[in-house]
Formats: structure tokens, sequence, C-alpha cells
């Protein structure tokens, strides 16, 4: 591990355009669940996997689904097929509570196309019957996820991201209080900062990146830092800002056109903004618009929820986990933990005893985590991980319950 170098990590604001296209996708896993519940479906038959393509006032959305009743019709042939409207009507609410209002990406201007239709029954029936007899449903697809938690910030998180996620997510709340001058900046931004470590530890900032979008055509990148720069200072908070840190405030000058009329999005571009920065691996699937039995989104929350638990615990001040999957298989392939040699116990104890205290088969994962309802729009930005858990059920990934049982699980291996 080396104890001195510079690591830099960037987020995203919720009006980039690849954002806009996560929060309708994550939007439309909600409505299917919101739909199911109100009308007695069971929420484990919920399937959805919806990508959103983002242009100028264009918008569409396809995937594959199954659907409560209550979002299909009746065609001329009397066929069941998918009802747009309600799908339409949420991406419309997503863009509005945005904030776009533009000429080029407006909430109620934007054409938008719902192509989704139904799943793969090929698919369907590895889901649905798991392979090994494990568990009640096999995984919707192969693949490894990896989990992350280290000491450097209060939810144990990495602190570049973690500070260019808050940095973003204050100028959001701002400018949607219309306070003052921010209220004059529009909703695509990006941010990145660079942290100096000191014997492994987080130090200072040495460099800050921040690209925002303005309304008012005649601002120059003088004007934006003047406005940008107290909400910066206040998200920093203890982290020093070096004496001879670099500012990049809007480095090309004018921004005003913005979102999706500046810049086609697509769902599951920006993996890396909502993980851990760079800071850890990355299996390489994304996590909007897919329900949880797609361990591309499941097993990467259950990979951090333990990760963030053995940390929590005190077993280690860093903690690396990587979960496998073969679709159509209920239990993992392999677990992996790497402790990095931060560990006051070994991996081999830590692995024994992750799997002594969790059902990691996409079923068991769904039901420690409490993970079949509508709280997936609230994760599509500022990152999925270092985030509260909150009354409703969503970010229950980042509690640290399980720490006792760790605990106790490590104590008896070491014992025996």
């Amino acid at each position: 591990m080396r104890a001195n170098y510079l690591f830099t990590s960037e987020s995203v604001a919720e009006g980039h355009p690849d954002k806009v296209c996560d929060r309708i996708s994550d939007e439309i896993v909600d409505l299917v669940y919101r739909e199911a519940a109100k009308t007695g479906v069971n929420p484990w038959g919920v399937r959805i996997a919806c990508e959103t393509l983002a242009t100028t006032n264009r918008v569409v959305i396809a995937g594959e689904v199954r659907l409560p009743p209550s979002l299909m019709k009746k065609d001329k042939d009397g066929n069941d097929v998918i009802n747009p409207s309600k799908f339409k009507a949420a991406a419309r609410r997503a863009i509005k509570d945005i904030g776009y209002e533009q000429d080029g990406f407006h909430w109620k201007k934007a054409k938008i196309d719902v192509l989704l239709h139904s799943q793969s029954a090929d698919i369907a029936q590895g889901v649905d019957s798991a392979a090994d007899q494990q568990g009640d449903e096999g995984a919707g697809d192969q693949g490894i996820m990896f989990g992350y938690a280290c000491k450097e910030t209060p939810d144990l998180m990495p602190a570049p991201i973690y500070y260019s996620h808050k940095i973003l997510q204050l100028l959001a709340v701002g400018r949607k209080k219309g306070d003052g001058e921010v209220a004059k900046l529009g909703p695509d931004a990006k941010s990145q900062v660079t942290v100096r470590y000191v014997d492994g530890k987080p130090s200072e900032a040495t460099s800050i990146v921040l690209s925002t979008q303005h309304l008012d055509e005649s601002w120059d990148s003088n004007k934006v830092r003047a406005v940008v720069e107290p909400y910066i200072r206040e998200a920093l908070g203890e982290l020093k800002i070096a004496d001879d840190c670099k500012w990049y405030i809007n480095p090309t000058g004018k921004f005003v056109i913005g979102g999706p009329d500046g810049d086609a999005g697509l769902t599951g571009r920006k993996i890396i903004v909502d993980t851990y920065g760079g800071a850890a691996p990355h299996g390489g699937g994304a996590f909007s618009g897919k329900d949880t039995t797609k361990v591309d989104r499941s097993a990467a929350y259950a990979a951090r929820y333990l990760a963030k638990n053995v940390v929590a615990a005190g077993l280690a001040d860093r903690c690396t986990i990587q979960l496998s999957y073969a679709i159509g298989v209920a239990q993992p392939l392999s677990i992996y933990v790497d402790l990095h040699g931060t560990g006051s116990v070994s991996e081999d104890q830590v692995e024994a005893a992750i799997r002594e205290n969790m059902d990691l088969s996409p079923s068991g994962i769904r039901r420690h985590l409490d993970l079949n309802k509508p709280i997936y729009a609230k994760t599509s930005a500022y990152g999925h991980f270092g985030r509260k858990a909150g009354r409703d059920g969503s970010f229950s990934w980042e509690r640290t319950d399980l720490v006792k049982a760790l605990k106790e699980a490590v104590k008896t291996k070491a014992a025996a």
C-alpha cells in the first residue's frame, strides 16, 4: 500500500444527460413496484430491465418487463400490450423535478417513445427456477460485483468521490430552493476533486474542478466561481484546501447549452460515479433501470453492505469484497475478501463469517435488504453508496446492523 499519493474522483449532477437517463430508468422501476403494491400483485414477480436514451427534446425508453395488469391495455385484437401513458408521465415528472424547462429539453415538450416489451422467456425460466435448487430464484445474469468500504469518511467511503458528490448535492439543493444567484445555475454539472494522501489518510484537496451550466448568458468563469465557491468550501468541510490548490471553475468559459440538448445521454454510462470513484474495482454492470433479480444491482448492494459492516465492526480499515454469479444459478460461485493488509483477522475468517450470516442468493439478498420496493429513483444521482438509510427502506445496504453478528462469527471461528 502506498502511503503518500494523489487520487482523483469525479461526480456528475442529476441534470447530466446520462444521469437524466438513469433517473428516468429508475423512475420506471419504482413505477412498476408501486403499481404492483397498489394492485395486489406479488412484488417478487416484478421483472424490469429498462434503458433510456435522451437527446434534444427526445426520450426513448426501451427494455424488457413483466408488468402488473394496471400497466397493460388491450390492443385492437384484444391482446395485452404495454400501456405507455404512465411510463411517459413518470419520465416527464422526473425531467421536471431535475429542472429542465429549456427550449432544447423541456419536460412538457419533449417527445417520449416507450418501446418496452415482455421479458424473454429464456431469461425468465432461469430466474424463476434456480438451476442449483438452492434458492427461490436464479441470478438474472452472470457477472462479478464488488463492494468496498474504508475509514476515510463518516460514511465509510473514499474521500475523493465523497466530496465530489457533496459539492454537487449542495449546489442542487441551493438551485432548487432558489437561494440567490445559485438559482441561476442549470441542472447539468460535473465536479472533480483531487485529494492528497499522507500516511494513507486524506490530508488536503490539491485541485478542484467544477463545470456547471448557467442560465444567464452574461456569466463568465469568474462569475460562476464567485457563486459556487462558498458551496464548494462548505462541501469540503473538514478537508483542508491546499494553499496552492488549483481551481478550475467552468474552465472552457460559457456553459449555457447543457443536458441532453448539449450531449446525448444513456442509462448506465456513469458506473464509476455510481460506486467508488475508481478507488475500488468494478465488475462492469450498471444499476439503474434494473429490478433486483439482476445481480448487477442487488449483489453490488450486498457486497457494499458486507464490506461496510466489516469495516464498521473494526475487523479492518479497508475492505473489498467480490461476488460472482452464473445466470439461473442462485448461490454465488465465489466470495472473495481483501482487507488490504489492514485486518485484525484473516480474510478466510471474514469470508466464513459472511457465508454464515447472509444468504447471497438473489432471493436471500432481496429478503435481507428488503429490496422489493419503489426506492430506486433517489439512487440515480450522487452515488448509490455512502448515503443515509431511509425510513422508506431506501439505501438499506448502508445499514451497519450486521456488525455484532460478524464479530461473533469471527470470534467463534478463532476460538475453534
